[in-house]
């Protein structure tokens, strides 16, 4: 117990020494789950207040805490290696808490969060609705999370409201509980000519990373979803998948029925053995790509709005979904 909360305080620390200058909890937060840890707003404060009185933190008032000279000694005369958490661990865990049943659209499904203003999301919501269309979304179907609402250790503030996107992790959840183990190899970026996927432009792997492949690359406005609904040419999220050869044909069956559901989210599926758009596949295993869960709000950082998104963010139920012809509507009593 005494080692864990040493290395809670060192994460904290270690954020607090890189900014430089005064941060609150939710900043914290923010930048330790974007590392992989996750960390509830609450807990950082508690931690803070403690750190406080060990004169390792200071409180700034309305700015948050800073380091001091004794945390700085604390945390550079430390050493501890903290191990990454890997995303793959995460997605491993989520794939196995989904409830979802295929044959009675029940349960619960994996979603992504995006926090943003309602009244600006509202004004992009033709092109979000042109990414469903184009078939460029992991189904058609999502939420919206109300101000006040909690969801793993994302909280939407008031005035904001949160956009709960599928996320394609919910394919793995359904295969395994039709007995097809799943493996999640990386995210990617799906470069398109005429609306055709032609090759990955950009890849990482998930056992290497704590934070989504989609993420970095919307962080890092390496994405073009304007291009991809405008004319065809561009790059969108996407990610690939392996599973056994001998399953390909059941997975076919359910691809169809995910589709039919809201839930489609398969572009292609390989051949056993062979290479899929260049990606090589092992003896014994099928290749595929799927669709990347953020895609239908990423197009807002494109466009200059400033939205925090989390994938993987928590498991909601089947029911709360909707068709994302109903935006317009659902959008009005935030607005």
């Amino acid at each position: 117990m005494k080692e864990r909360k040493r290395k809670k305080e060192l994460l904290i620390l270690s954020v607090l020494k890189n900014a430089g200058t005064p941060l609150a909890s939710s900043k914290i937060a923010r930048e330790l789950i974007a590392l992989g840890h996750e960390f509830s707003e609450r807990t950082i404060r508690l931690y803070l207040q403690m750190m406080e009185k060990d004169g390792m933190t200071q409180n700034s008032g309305k700015r948050g805490y800073q380091i001091t000279e004794k945390g700085l000694h604390e945390f550079d005369s430390s050493n501890i290696i903290e191990k990454v958490g890997f995303l793959s661990a995460k997605i491993d865990r989520m794939t196995y808490q989904m409830t979802f049943d295929l044959n009675t659209t029940s349960g619960t499904v994996v979603i992504n969060v995006t926090v943003v203003e309602p009244g600006i999301f509202a004004k992009h919501i033709p092109r979000v609705k042109k990414v469903y269309a184009d078939g460029y979304a992991m189904g058609h179907l999502l939420t919206f999370l109300e101000p006040g609402e909690s969801l793993g250790h994302i909280s939407v503030p008031e005035g904001m409201i949160g956009i709960g996107t599928v996320c394609s992790i919910t394919l793995n959840g359904v295969l395994l509980k039709h007995g097809i183990p799943t493996t999640s190899r990386f995210g990617g970026l799906l470069e398109l000519q005429d609306k055709k996927p032609i090759r990955f432009a950009e890849i990482i792997m998930y056992d290497g990373t704590s934070i989504d492949p989609l993420e970095v690359f919307i962080r890092s406005g390496m994405t073009n979803y304007i291009g991809a609904i405008e004319t065809g040419n561009g790059r969108i999220g996407a990610s690939f998948r392996e599973f056994p050869a001998e399953s390909r044909n059941l997975v076919e069956l359910l691809a169809e029925k995910l589709k039919r559901v809201g839930l489609g989210g398969f572009l292609q599926i390989g051949r056993p053995g062979q290479a899929l758009f260049d990606i090589p596949v092992s003896e014994g295993r099928v290749g595929a790509i799927v669709i990347g869960g953020l895609n239908p709000v990423s197009i807002l950082e494109e466009t200059g709005v400033r939205a925090y998104s989390r994938a993987l963010a928590g498991l909601v139920d089947f029911s709360r979904l909707f068709r994302y012809e109903e935006m317009e509507n659902r959008i009005k009593p935030f607005l």
